[in-house]
């Protein structure tokens, strides 16, 4: 047999479980009661052991993308499964707008804020970018431009987030530690 021949069969092989794994978290997405976070816990789980799985039966490089494309579009389909129709002509109820943080406004907050937002979101969205940059498998030129790709995105996320959420050491703890775990594991495979 042929390698892409074997490939789709250990592919088709593979299927139920991001299949499963997809339908679970969006049943967890979907329920809101004491079972959800074993839900989450099994979809993420079997999503994982199918990337897993996929790596030495389809290869590092073709193994993980076929799972988490197929993981996609199962989720894409699911949600487009969901889909209400609506009369754009029908008023809707008026809603409130958020409200904004009950915290009280302190000068230093927003600066601090501001520099979560653009340097450190920025230097973590590198982290990964250079991580993945180095240490993904696959061809160098492939890695260095999903690398090189992932960065306005990852930075775009990490400003959104930091200036939307209310807890600023929660957002400094992940966006440092997102750095230093990133920054060091590209350090780490470059030096060795």
């Amino acid at each position: 047999m042929s390698a892409s021949l074997d490939s789709a069969l250990w592919g088709l092989a593979l299927a139920p479980l991001p299949l499963a794994g997809t339908y679970l978290l969006k049943r967890a997405w979907d329920t809101a009661g004491p079972e959800r976070p074993k839900f989450i816990l099994a979809g993420w789980s079997l999503l994982v052991l199918a990337i897993a799985a996929s790596v030495p039966l389809m290869g590092p490089g073709r193994g993980p993308f076929a799972m988490l494309a197929l993981g996609s579009a199962v989720a894409l389909a699911l949600v487009a499964a969901g889909v209400e129709r609506r009369n754009a002509r029908k008023k809707a109820q008026r809603e409130l707008a958020p409200e904004p943080s009950d915290r009280r406004r302190v000068v230093w907050r927003g600066w601090l804020r501001g520099f979560l937002a653009g340097p450190l979101a920025g230097i973590a969205a590198l982290g990964c970018g250079l991580a993945v940059a180095i240490c993904a498998p696959g061809q160098i030129q492939s890695r260095m431009v999903i690398g090189g790709l992932m960065v306005p995105f990852l930075w775009a996320g990490g400003m959104a987030w930091t200036l939307s959420d209310d807890k600023i050491l929660r957002a400094f703890a992940v966006l440092a530690g997102v750095s230093v775990v990133t920054l060091g594991a590209a350090f780490l495979k470059g030096a060795l």
